[in-house]
């Protein structure tokens, strides 16, 4: 069962070094601009679905920006937001699968966090986590005990009485 984790934002290392060690790659971690955003929206949608879609074209439209893109030679292979579906959550994130392993989603989450930090922000809390030892590891994250459903207990579904 999914739940949310927790991140003291204050603790992080105010260090933006891992930009260069993903340019060293050949990946840019940067935000997204208004030409871009159909692009991102059909690959987040093909690689993972409708809702994470939605929740990062919610983090577009913020101002400023709360997302963040990877790209790797002007294609995107990655991508991470916060404040979508609710202020003071990240997420969701995604890297394509030929991109894991390299660091690009601590890098993305990092730039997510550090950004809310500088927003003012002394706490994170990450929604409906999956992978709870890479937060644990990445970020110091914790659990957030009885977090789920949390801020999706009411979420819409389709059937067909909903036609």
């Amino acid at each position: 069962m999914p739940q949310d984790m927790l991140v003291k934002l204050y603790d992080l290392n105010n260090d933006w070094d891992f930009l260069s060690e993903q340019g060293k790659k050949g990946i840019l971690i940067r935000k997204p601009i208004a030409p871009e955003k159909s692009t991102i929206y059909e690959w987040i949608k093909k690689e993972f679905g409708g809702g994470w879609k939605d929740e990062f074209e919610s983090a577009f439209y913020n101002t400023p920006k709360s997302c963040f893109i990877a790209t790797i030679k002007n294609k995107i292979v990655g991508f991470a937001c916060y404040d979508a579906t609710a202020l003071g959550v990240f997420g969701p994130t995604g890297v394509s699968e030929k991109c894991r392993e390299k660091g690009t989603g601590k890098a993305l989450l990092m730039a997510c966090l550090l950004d809310m930090r500088l927003k003012g922000y002394g706490y994170a809390a990450i929604g409906a986590v999956g992978p709870a030892e890479f937060y644990r590891k990445a970020v110091g994250a914790v659990p957030i005990p009885n977090s789920w459903p949390g801020i999706y207990h009411d979420l819409l579904t389709c059937n067909s009485e909903n036609k």
